[in-house]
């Protein structure tokens, strides 16, 4: 008995710590490298054409379908100068599918299932807004928040001056994807975080307050920048009327979670779908009006278990489903040919691996000399820029990133995806670096942790 409970606990662990994201993404590399075809033709299949020979773009509305097939073939065109002589057999296959969205496993991942995980991000924002979160504060929060803008602006300025040093052809067919390399994978972030610092390190509350900053700004930044076709203002009435219908449930005091995700949280993501805002951010507009907690206890902090309103309840019975979503995201969407590293590649990793440290070493220093700003006490430099490499682990978000920026598929989108996925070498990157700067792991216990994640 207890060996079947150390079992199941190890797999939970195994699952809260991104394993099958991991695995999702390490199957899909495999298979399109083994089969190519069969993969992409996994990715692309038409769900409906289970139950009927005709169901196809159609269903979706055809107004919708017809501007975003005219947003990608534009696309397209502009990426042809690298897609040409790199596409290879599948190009045909992937801008056939690529061109509308018809409901193929692809979309089902990236636009529905993928709202719950955005929605879930967006829980840990608004939370960290709440007295007691990490961003509630502004003079404790300030130092961190500059640090974001750092790990945004750097990366994008290293992204946008390699491609514009390629000359005007790269600059014209990469130069939209600036906002790949502006990615911190949170959770793999902080696996790596705890390795180097310890567990109860102000460097570690440090990350976590940049990390939920940059999450919102990643939000942001999806859906003013990479509409899937021109914008359709009108719609977003719909999202209003829908945050508007979660707040009378709030007042009747419902508290089911499903009566906001079913009623409200439906409406808002057909409001965005239909707007061509990404979907996947639909959910958002609602979670701060889940009746929830007047106060955070901070990130991964196991208390939060203990608290029953909406909010966190919702949390808690999507949280395992989530993990098993961005499994099917990782299949669904890393499965490059390793022949795959281009400019694109190197892009990413160059504003993910030198931009990211850079701007938020810079920043912080910008902040605590140019506007006499204080540090986290117990940090300084060398924890400092060894913690702006951790941040360069773009992973889950630099891949959805790269699917929004480039949703043609082809040579480029899977270059910037292969730097994605590369951008693990952060990791072992990070820990060589705060071993030569004599970092030694704090020994607090996992409590101070959470302790100083309220105090950031």
């Amino acid at each position: 008995m207890t060996s079947q409970k150390s079992s199941r606990g190890v797999v939970r662990t195994l699952i809260d710590n991104s394993a099958l994201l991991i695995t999702g993404a390490v199957a899909a590399l495999v298979w399109a490298n083994i089969d190519p075809d069969s993969y992409h033709h996994m990715v692309h299949y038409d769900i409906t054409s289970l139950w009927s020979e005709h169901a196809s773009v159609g269903d979706l509305g055809s107004e919708h379908v017809e501007a975003v097939h005219g947003e990608m073939a534009e696309a397209a065109t502009d990426d042809g100068a690298e897609a040409a002589p790199e596409d290879g057999e599948h190009a045909g296959e992937h801008d056939a599918d690529a061109g509308h969205h018809g409901l193929t496993v692809h979309f089902v991942i990236n636009d529905i299932l993928m709202a719950l995980f955005f929605a879930i991000a967006a829980k840990e924002v608004w939370e960290s807004l709440l007295p007691g979160g990490a961003l509630s504060n502004p003079r404790k929060a300030a130092t961190p928040l500059l640090a974001t803008a750092g790990g945004i602006l750097g990366p994008a300025f290293v992204y946008l001056g390699g491609a514009y040093l390629g000359g005007a052809k790269i600059y014209e067919a990469v130069g939209k994807g600036w906002a790949i390399p502006c990615a911190t994978d949170i959770a793999f972030s902080y696996l790596v975080a705890r390795i180097i610092f310890g567990a109860g390190h102000p460097a570690i509350a440090f990350l976590l307050l940049l990390a939920i900053a940059d999450d919102a700004a990643g939000l942001m930044i999806l859906a003013v920048f990479y509409p899937q076709a021109p914008i359709e203002p009108l719609w977003l009435l719909l999202t209003v009327a829908a945050m508007g219908l979660a707040f009378g449930l709030g007042k009747a005091r419902i508290h089911s979670h499903w009566a906001y995700l079913l009623g409200p949280g439906a409406l808002c993501w057909w409001s965005f779908f239909q707007a061509n805002i990404h979907p996947a951010l639909g959910l958002v507009p609602i979670i701060p009006l889940l009746p929830h907690a007047h106060t955070d206890l901070g990130l991964f902090v196991k208390a939060e278990l203990n608290r029953h309103d909406t909010l966190n309840e919702f949390e808690h019975f999507w949280k395992m489903p989530v993990e098993f979503f961005l499994g099917a995201f990782g299949l669904a969407n890393a499965g490059v040919v390793l022949s795959s590293l281009a400019t694109g590649t190197w892009l990413v990793l160059a504003g993910l691996l030198v931009g990211k440290p850079v701007g938020i070493t810079a920043m912080t220093l910008l902040a605590e000399k140019g506007l006499k700003l204080e540090k986290p006490a117990g940090m300084d430099y060398r924890h400092v820029v060894t913690l702006g490499m951790v941040a360069g682990i773009g992973f889950t978000v630099a891949l959805f990133v790269s699917v929004a920026a480039f949703p043609v598929a082809g040579a480029i989108q899977d270059s910037v995806k292969m730097g994605a996925l590369l951008s693990f070498a952060a990791a072992p990157i990070a820990i060589l670096m705060g071993k030569s700067l004599r970092i030694r792991p704090a020994t607090f216990e996992p409590a101070d942790v959470d302790d100083a994640a309220r105090a950031a």
